[in-house]
């Protein structure tokens, strides 16, 4: 089994100011201020983790650029890969996105209305520079195309948009695959429905994914402890499992998740 990553991620916004500020919601609502994005880049880069998460979470719904000026700030401080997502829709966006100081572009909204620039990210930049985010929620109907039983009814998982504020009626396994062959090197996969309730990633969802491409898969959305992030590695074979709450209101350390996975089998990346 290859070593498994555990990375931080923070959603950040503007405050009414315009400052760039971390908030943290459940189900994609009811946002509160958490912090500084710059100081909490440098606490996490300190804590061991091994990667790091900047989403601009209203930088594609209100059709304005990512804030290239912060990311420089946050790369500034943060000596693991750094991804950054939110309002990159061109190719343009991801190589000025790069050059702020990320090794990753994670695209959302832009990749669902243009797949092609997918394609045009992975030829530019190599595949390893795209991640494709997907933000899934739950859909009891029979309009998808790929079904899992989840508490004992059938349900697919539809890609929404902006923020998860806009369905898009595309399945996300099916997208998932589109996306690997079009040259992603990396998918982001998000749980509305977990998102912020600490309840646990949403098993099905992801081993769905899992199961399908093999391409690396990141679980978010959900973690509530180190026994999730064991769960999600597991049962659905994850590569890396993000979190955001236990880390940001200190109920774990970076530390203390790798140790309990340590401790039960899962290889991860201990320093000294």
């Amino acid at each position: 089994m290859l070593t498994k990553r555990i990375i931080p991620c923070i959603d950040v916004d503007l405050d009414d100011e315009g400052n760039a500020a971390v908030y943290t919601g459940v189900n994609f609502e009811d946002l509160k201020y958490t912090g500084d994005p710059v100081e909490m880049a440098k606490r996490y880069n300190e804590a061991g983790a091994d990667e790091f998460v900047f989403l601009d979470i209203t930088a594609s719904a209100e059709g304005r650029e990512t804030m290239l000026n912060t990311v420089s700030q946050v790369a500034d401080e943060v000596f693991i890969p750094l991804t950054v997502g939110g309002g990159i829709r061109t190719r343009d966006d991801i190589k000025e996105t790069l050059r702020a100081g990320a090794d990753k572009v994670s695209i959302n909204t832009a990749a669902l209305e243009n797949p092609a620039l997918i394609d045009e990210g992975a030829r530019a930049f190599g595949s390893q520079c795209i991640v494709i985010s997907v933000d899934a929620r739950r859909r009891y109907d029979d309009e998808g195309e790929y079904y899992e039983q989840v508490d004992g009814e059938s349900c697919w998982f539809e890609c929404t948009v902006k923020g998860g504020r806009e369905g898009t009626g595309v399945d996300v396994v099916e997208w998932a695959t589109e996306a690997e062959t079009r040259g992603a090197g990396e998918l982001f996969v998000n749980s509305i429905d977990a998102d912020g309730t600490k309840d646990g990633y949403d098993i099905p969802l992801t081993r769905a994914v899992c199961d399908t491409v093999s391409t690396p898969v990141i679980a978010s959305s959900g973690c509530g402890g180190p026994e999730h992030a064991y769960e999600v590695f597991t049962e659905a074979n994850a590569d890396a499992a993000l979190a955001a709450s236990i880390f940001h209101f200190d109920e774990y350390t970076v530390r203390e998740v790798k140790e309990y996975l340590a401790e039960h089998g899962v290889p991860v990346r201990l320093e000294d």
